[in-house]
């Protein structure tokens, strides 16, 4: 492979990462024709693109013959994803065999097994020494301890059992029991690794952890209603306005049904060629049955579906207030009043999709519009999911800017990767950009992985802000804001919410802080004027994938 180019920078997204084996080859690293360095065996070549999701961000170019081994970017999300299942299926046995757990229902289990620490230790080492006060709980996952007991008025040690791989100490210490009644000293030369869990953690999740609040009740009446209303129109029927939007697979238009000049609805068109191209068949079936159930007043309703050889459509409601992010550029950036009121409402709209299990994953000012009375509602479901109850998700999907580090490692994710949107969302408002923003998406990802706490909070964002992004912005999912006992009230009980009439947000007899402008049903002075589209019409697709839609 002498001067063939294995990498190309800024080329297309990565689907391999290679490995230089142990003798043969070397290769050469460039960006924009400047040379960077040689890599010679065992080294790897493209690990950040495909860990990333993201373009090369340099040139591999071959400097010798070369043989390497490869990897496809699906294979080694499967390999991740079964790799975390595994590890969770076997700490979740562990905790099975424990007293205190055993009662617990099974997805109680794999939340506390997502915040057991590994922590090693040496031959010889006291994990627990008798009499001193402790608040942690330990499974043993590799190596053997012995248990010792010093007896009174006596300077040796009693020798009581060995625990092994599996066996656990220190439970009483997570009841409340904080003296220790006995050594725990590693017993083996080759040394102990435990997983750890300490009593705060424990008292955090334990406690109410899926006592979720139903509040919202299944309005099935209502939301039959308003499908048998619209069950007989056609495409036909609809008059396109004016374009608002325009996305990845098409364009959103502002429509009226032939014969009534009192209402307006957005219709969404995509490309069903471009849909298939890019694998996204799935998450347009998922956000077509999602909206399509969905009847909560912060999230817009879907209100019918179509297709043709070309298209799928769906209508909805119109909000023609505009996008939140349109506001917020004008506005350069939201005080703590205005930013209050538009978190409380996406607060309530995952409030009601946390509810029935569905992770959103998409929350940023773009997918935020206001109704013509200022309310915010959650538009665009591409990548919202419907998960299994404890379950976890694997899929690369986001804004890079609002992506959770769990979601960048592919260690799986749920609905806490949404309570870390929401605090990256708080901090967009306020300021006027995001807390993590690179060049380019891999340097988003990288600034991202190091964690809250390395950014820098401007003057302008008051402490009790700065706490609650803080708070639902910890690398450790399992410990945000809105996932532990008492759920996402936990976030409207926090200090920065004092006072906030969440009654009247539900109701909708407060009153907004931005009252947009908007004249007749038609009026799209509230978003950007967008040129037709200059493509034209795409292919035709009859492959029937979208039988369902």
């Amino acid at each position: 492979m002498r001067s063939s180019y294995l990498l190309v920078g800024r080329g297309p997204m990565s689907i391999n990462l290679f490995l230089l084996p142990s003798t043969q080859g070397r290769v050469e690293v460039s960006r924009e024709n400047k040379y960077l360095s040689t890599l010679h065996p065992g080294k790897v070549l493209g690990e950040l693109a495909i860990l990333y999701n993201c373009k090369r961000t340099a040139t591999i170019k071959a400097a010798t013959d070369c043989k390497l081994w490869a990897i496809e970017r699906q294979c080694f999300q499967t390999i991740m994803m079964r790799t975390g299942l595994i590890r969770q299926a076997e700490y979740t046995d562990f905790l099975k065999s424990v007293p205190i757990f055993k009662d617990l229902p099974e997805e109680t289990l794999i939340k506390i097994s997502d915040v057991l620490e590994e922590t090693y230790y040496n031959e010889g080492d006291y994990i627990i020494r008798q009499g001193a006060r402790g608040d942690t709980f330990f499974i043993i996952s590799k190596g053997q301890v012995k248990v010792t007991i010093k007896q009174p008025n006596s300077v040796d040690e009693k020798f009581i059992r060995t625990l092994r791989k599996g066996d656990f100490f220190g439970e009483k210490a997570l009841q409340g029991d904080d003296l220790r009644t006995a050594n725990i000293i590693v017993d083996d030369p080759e040394g102990v690794s435990c997983l750890v869990i300490d009593r705060e953690t424990f008292n955090q999740l334990i406690s109410g952890l899926d006592e979720i609040r139903t509040r919202y009740k299944d309005e099935l009446t209502d939301r039959k209603r308003l499908n048998e209303e619209f069950e007989n129109l056609r495409l036909s029927e609809l008059r396109v306005i004016a374009t608002l939007g325009v996305g990845g697979f098409g364009r959103v238009e502002l429509v009226q049904v032939a014969g009534d000049p009192q209402r307006s609805f957005a219709l969404k068109q995509m490309k069903k060629s471009q849909i298939v191209e890019t694998r996204q068949q799935q998450h347009i079936m998922s956000e077509k049955e999602i909206m399509g159930e969905a009847n909560c007043d912060f999230i817009v309703k879907l209100y019918k579906t179509f297709k043709d050889r070309k298209y799928l459509y769906m209508l909805m409601e119109s909000c023609l207030g505009g996008e939140l992010w349109t506001i917020l550029r004008d506005k350069g950036h939201f005080d703590d009043g205005t930013t209050r009121f538009y978190t409380a409402c996406v607060i309530e709209a995952f409030d009601y999709l946390h509810s029935r299990n569905i992770i959103y994953r998409d929350l940023k000012p773009e997918n935020l519009l206001l109704d013509v009375n200022g309310y915010v509602k959650l538009v665009d479901f591409g990548f919202a999911k419907r998960l299994l109850h404890g379950r976890k998700t694997w899929t690369f999907c986001g804004t890079p800017e609002y992506v959770a580090p769990e979601v960048i490692l592919n260690r799986g994710h749920d609905i806490s990767a949404d309570y870390w949107s929401l605090g990256v969302l708080m901090f967009e408002l306020l300021t006027g950009t995001p807390p993590f923003t690179g060049a380019d998406p891999m340097k988003t990802y990288n600034i991202i992985l190091k964690g809250i706490d390395a950014i820098e909070f401007p003057r302008n964002i008051t402490r009790n802000a700065t706490v609650l992004i803080k708070k639902l912005c910890r690398d450790n999912p399992a410990e945000r804001l809105g996932y532990q006992k008492g759920g996402i009230s936990e976030i409207q009980k926090h200090k920065w919410f004092d006072g906030f009439n969440w009654e009247g947000l539900r109701t909708r007899t407060l009153t907004p802080p931005i009252l947009p402008k908007v004249r007749n049903v038609i009026d799209t002075s509230n978003f950007d004027d967008y040129p037709p589209d200059a493509d034209g019409p795409p292919a035709d697709d009859l492959t029937g994938w979208d039988a369902d839609f």
